[in-house]
C-alpha cells in the first residue's frame, strides 16, 4: 500500500473553535484555547500518523484586519497556510456569513486544492437553521466540501478525519513518525502560561504579554523551569504581579498543573515579570519571539 502524506491547514475567524479542533484530531492539546480573540498567535503543526498515512495539521491565528505590527505577523502565518496546503479546512461558526479579510476569502473560492468547509457550533443552534447554513455556504463556496460539526462535542469529527486521509496524496512522512509537533518544549511552556494569562486577566493585558523560557532543564524526576512574561508598561507589570504577588502565583500554579500533565513530570516554575516597552511594534523583538523571519 502506497504511503500517503500531506498539509492540512486548518483557517477561519477568530473565536470558530479551529484549535478546539486541531486538538480533537491530534488527541493532544498543542493549541491554547480560550473564549478571547486572538488567542492563537502562531502556526502551530500537529502530526497524526498512521501505518501509511501522516497528516500535518497547521491551526494558524484567526483572520483579522491588523492594527500593529505583530497583528501583520499574525497574518503572514495565515498567508503561509495558503502555500503549503493540500487540503484547506475553512472553518465557520453557525452565526457567520463570510470571513474577515475578502482576499482571504477569495483565495478559498479560486483555491484548486480541496477545501472542507465546516459549519462549527452546531450545539449551538437548531436543525432548521443549520440547514439554512449549509446551502448557504454551498452556494457561497461551491467547491468545498460541507460539513457540520461540534469540536468541542467531538460530534462529526471522525467523518471529517477519514475524509481527510482518503484525500491525502501519494507521499512519504515529512516527519519523523514518532513526532507530535514541530515546536520545541519551550514553546509549549510559553504558551501554557499565555493561556493562564488570558484565563485570568481582562481587557488589554493579555494582549500586551509575550512570554519568554530561558532556562529548561530536565532531570529523571522533574523538570525546572524559568519563564519571563513581558509587558509593556509598569502598570501592567503591577496588575500581572497582583496584591502580594497573589495574581501571579495563581497564574503559575495553574500553568504548573497543566505542564505536568503535559510532559507527565513534576515540574517546577519559576515565573518573573518584565517591561519590554511596545515589543508587539518592535520588528527585531517580533523577530526575538519567532514572529517574523
Amino acid at each position: 500500500m502506497k504511503h500517503r502524506a500531506g498539509f492540512v491547514n486548518i483557517i477561519g475567524n477568530p473565536n470558530v473553535g479551529k484549535s478546539t479542533l486541531m486538538n480533537a484530531f491530534v488527541g493532544e492539546k498543542l493549541s491554547i484555547i480560550t473564549s478571547k480573540a486572538q488567542t492563537t498567535r502562531h502556526r502551530i503543526l500537529g502530526l497524526v500518523n498512521g501505518d501509511d498515512f501522516q497528516i500535518i495539521f497547521s491551526d494558524t491565528p484567526g483572520i483579522i484586519k491588523p492594527a500593529y505590527e505583530l497583528q501583520e505577523s499574525m497574518m503572514d502565518f495565515v498567508k503561509s497556510a495558503f502555500d503549503d496546503a493540500d487540503i484547506l479546512v475553512y472553518m465557520v461558526e453557525v452565526g457567520e456569513s463570510e470571513l474577515k479579510d475578502e482576499a482571504f476569502f477569495n483565495k478559498i473560492k479560486r483555491s484548486k486544492i480541496p477545501v472542507l468547509l465546516l459549519i462549527n457550533k452546531i450545539d449551538n443552534s437548531n436543525q432548521e437553521e443549520v440547514e439554512k447554513k449549509v446551502n448557504y455556504w454551498k452556494e457561497k463556496v461551491p467547491n468545498a466540501e460541507v460539513y457540520v460539526i461540534s469540536a468541542l462535542e467531538n460530534f462529526n469529527v471522525e467523518p471529517v478525519f477519514e475524509r481527510i486521509v482518503s484525500l491525502l496524496p501519494p507521499s512519504p512522512p515529512y516527519f519523523p513518525k514518532d513526532q507530535l509537533t514541530d515546536k520545541p518544549e519551550r514553546f509549549f511552556v510559553n504558551e501554557k502560561i499565555r493561556e493562564k494569562i488570558l484565563l485570568n486577566y481582562k481587557k488589554e493585558i493579555p494582549y500586551a504579554v509575550e512570554v519568554e523560557t530561558e532556562e529548561f532543564t530536565e532531570s529523571d524526576d522533574i523538570i525546572r523551569i524559568r519563564s519571563v512574561i513581558m509587558v509593556e508598561r509598569d502598570s501592567q507589570k503591577g496588575i500581572i504581579i497582583g496584591h502580594k504577588g497573589s495574581a501571579l502565583k495563581r497564574v503559575g500554579s495553574e500553568a504548573r498543573k497543566d505542564l505536568e500533565k503535559f510532559f507527565d513530570k513534576k515540574v517546577y516554575l519559576d515565573l518573573y515579570v518584565k517591561i519590554n516597552k511596545n515589543w508587539r511594534s518592535d520588528k527585531n523583538q517580533l523577530r526575538r519571539f519567532g514572529y517574523q523571519e
